[in-house]
């Protein structure tokens, strides 16, 4: 009796193994998405070599679907993302499908990706966009444009519901996109003290200002400078868009990341407090703060 019942229960044991090894996420696939992103996060991009890079990871992503190794939403949802940087109509087709299977196996998976998907598939075709997530260069020296876009299929309110901006806004997107980047005017003045001056004088111009002195733009000024080893000088520029953007969490989260890096652990946690209080989503201001109680 004893055995019969040790063996149900290591037979209990492996079936519970079996079936969590088929819904855990995929750890390859995890890192090839980090990868991924982490590579259009760096400065002056070598877009020759990333391009070989995501032929790669398409073509170890097929791999894994032909191994059954792409299982649950955020599987799918990533080996989308890796589709979508991909540079053909297979691809972009296979973004489509794979974001489709990724909501329907988890509803709380980030719905953007689907809209971009779909807008992308049809560019690839030849055919306009229905969202309004694609932008495109027509030439080195040319400033950025919405792609053509089909503005009677989609309505703003399920644009709204994708997370994919209106159409009036996406035209305000699209000017902030060929705005001067601040980082451009800070080796001319040699001086954060100077920068600072001057996006404080460009905000004031409102739409009129040429550089991005977005919560956005400045907050990227900010990690170019931290990536830099500037870390002193990323936290006036983070310190500073608190300060023009109070009610931006993001901004505060930034801030907090910077003081922590600089060991004001105190400083960076009441900054962590802070952008939690503007938006209790923030999953990484909470996860910081409790780890630090």
């Amino acid at each position: 009796m004893k055995k019969f019942l040790f063996c149900q229960i290591v037979c209990l044991l492996f079936s519970s193994i079996s079936a969590f090894s088929q819904i855990a996420d995929n750890p390859e696939l995890l890192k090839m998405y980090n990868e991924d992103q982490g590579s259009r996060l760096a400065g002056n991009i070598d877009w020759e070599v990333l391009s070989r890079q995501d032929s790669l990871r398409e073509v170890r992503v097929n791999e894994l679907i032909a191994e059954g190794k792409i299982t649950t939403g955020k599987d799918y949802y990533r080996s989308a993302m890796i589709f979508q940087h991909g540079y053909d109509t297979i691809a972009s087709g296979m973004a489509v499908k794979h974001m489709k299977m990724a909501i329907e196996l988890d509803s709380t998976i980030n719905k953007w990706l689907l809209a971009a998907a779909i807008d992308r598939d049809l560019m690839r075709r030849g055919k306009p966009q229905i969202y309004g997530t694609q932008y495109v260069k027509m030439g080195e020296n040319t400033k950025w444009e919405l792609y053509e876009i089909d503005t009677t299929q989609i309505s703003d309110s399920e644009r709204k519901y994708y997370g994919v901006e209106s159409l009036a806004e996406q035209k305000i997107k699209e000017r902030r996109m060929n705005l001067i980047l601040v980082s451009t005017f800070y080796p001319k003045s040699n001086s954060i003290d100077k920068t600072i001056r001057f996006i404080k004088t460009e905000k004031k111009k409102g739409p009129k200002s040429e550089y991005n002195v977005t919560e956005e733009g400045i907050n990227s000024f900010g990690y170019d400078l931290m990536n830099s080893n500037k870390t002193q000088e990323a936290l006036k520029i983070f310190k500073l868009n608190t300060e023009l953007y109070p009610n931006g969490y993001n901004t505060f989260d930034s801030y907090g990341e910077c003081l922590m890096k600089l060991n004001r652990k105190d400083e960076g946690l009441k900054a962590y407090k802070r952008s939690l209080e503007l938006n209790p989503n923030n999953a990484n201001a909470r996860s910081i703060l409790e780890e630090n109680k």
